[in-house]
């Protein structure tokens, strides 16, 4: 060891916040270790590092013991023989005298390097984790580093983050190389260092989206209180203005729809349909239904469950293909909805009246 050593220490600890103090007992102890490992085990030793010039030492370690109490010379020191080398031992003092090996030098600069690069992965590794960790339910843009099977690989500049199938939106194709926009869901820490999902699937996507894209969003005039998304497909998104005089639904579309297109276009021209929020759940859930018309609407408050009546001709709308429009409209209300044709509810309303004559 020697001065440029300690000049590298003291670059570390201002350069990547690697304490010195911590590094420099953390090389102690892995030196200890190698002692042992080398110079055998049993030896009782202590390691000194001099802080100052850098120089390693190895001080055996022996305790002052009554002859009687004599078990292990390699431990213990007779009282009689510890007066020899100094009349002002005790029992149960301490004498050290120093064994360092005259190759000891060669071993111990191994370790050292060692250790300070294991701090160094370390302590790189906890930067990105805490980087990457305030970044968590934000968007990033990344270059695909490759595709393996079903995962996608994205390179996040000082880290690649994975994209499993489930998180992809369906039908999406990526290359290596491509630059894509992902949403940072997930930041754990594992013995291998952080390890990042994104997502291009999660609604949380649509909603950073908008934020960048609309001022109003932004600043927080217009509020996104809930998203429905079949990734891929269509998304249900419900807005509320806090200024009456900004239309949300407006201010989200842009001039000619030039703020919904620039989202649409990264989305692979997933459909996008923005409605009003009320607290009215009636009229919640017939703006959820749109495009479709709604007759009527009677809501449960106790289950959350809602009837909805459409015209005839607008029950396949309503339900949608497949029944995503319906879907997408209770999960973005929250509630229950069972939804109807005015024949079919005619139908029921009839049969009622009809079983209450009877009776």
């Amino acid at each position: 060891m020697n001065h440029e050593f300690m000049e590298a220490l003291d670059e570390l600890e201002k350069d990547r916040g690697i304490d010195k103090e911590t590094l420099i007992d953390t090389i102690e102890q892995a030196l200890l270790t190698a002692y042992k490992k080398n110079f055998g085990a049993a030896q009782n030793v202590r390691v000194e590092f001099d802080k100052d010039g850098g120089d390693i030492k190895v001080f055996s370690q022996r305790v002052v013991v009554d002859e009687s109490d004599l078990y292990d010379t390699f431990l213990e020191i007779e009282l009689k023989d510890a007066l020899e080398i100094s009349p002002n031992y005790e029992l149960g003092d301490i004498i050290e005298h120093e064994v360092t090996p005259k190759d000891f030098g060669r071993i111990a600069a191994q370790t050292a390097k060692q250790v300070v690069v294991q701090r160094i992965r370390e302590a790189e590794r906890e930067i990105v984790y805490t980087e990457f960790m305030d970044k968590e339910n934000e968007i990033v843009t990344g270059e695909v580093a490759r595709v393996n099977k079903n995962v996608v690989h994205v390179n996040l500049g000082r880290i690649e983050a994975v994209m499993t199938q489930v998180e992809q939106i369906p039908g999406e194709h990526y290359k290596a190389g491509q630059k894509i926009k992902v949403y940072i869901l997930e930041v754990k820490k594992t013995n291998k260092g952080p390890q990042i999902v994104v997502s291009r699937s999660h609604p949380g996507l649509v909603k950073r989206l908008f934020e960048f894209e609309v001022p109003e969003i932004f600043e927080g005039i217009v509020q996104i209180k809930s998203i429905a998304r079949e990734a891929g497909s269509r998304t249900k998104m419900a807005v509320k203005s806090i200024d009456e005089k900004i239309d949300p639904i407006g201010a989200c579309v842009g001039p000619k729809g030039s703020r919904v297109k620039n989202i649409v276009d990264e989305l692979g021209d997933e459909k996008i349909d923005i409605i009003k929020y009320s607290d009215d759940p009636a009229e919640f859930i017939c703006a959820a239904l749109s495009p479709s018309k709604v007759v009527k609407v009677d809501v449960n408050e106790e289950e959350k469950s809602a009837l909805v009546v459409v015209p005839d001709y607008q029950l396949s709308l309503a339900i949608g293909k497949e029944g995503q429009n319906a879907r997408l409209a209770a999960k973005l209300t929250n509630w229950k909805i069972d939804i109807k044709s005015e024949s079919q509810a005619g139908i029921e309303a009839s049969s009622n009246e009809d079983d209450q004559i009877d009776a």
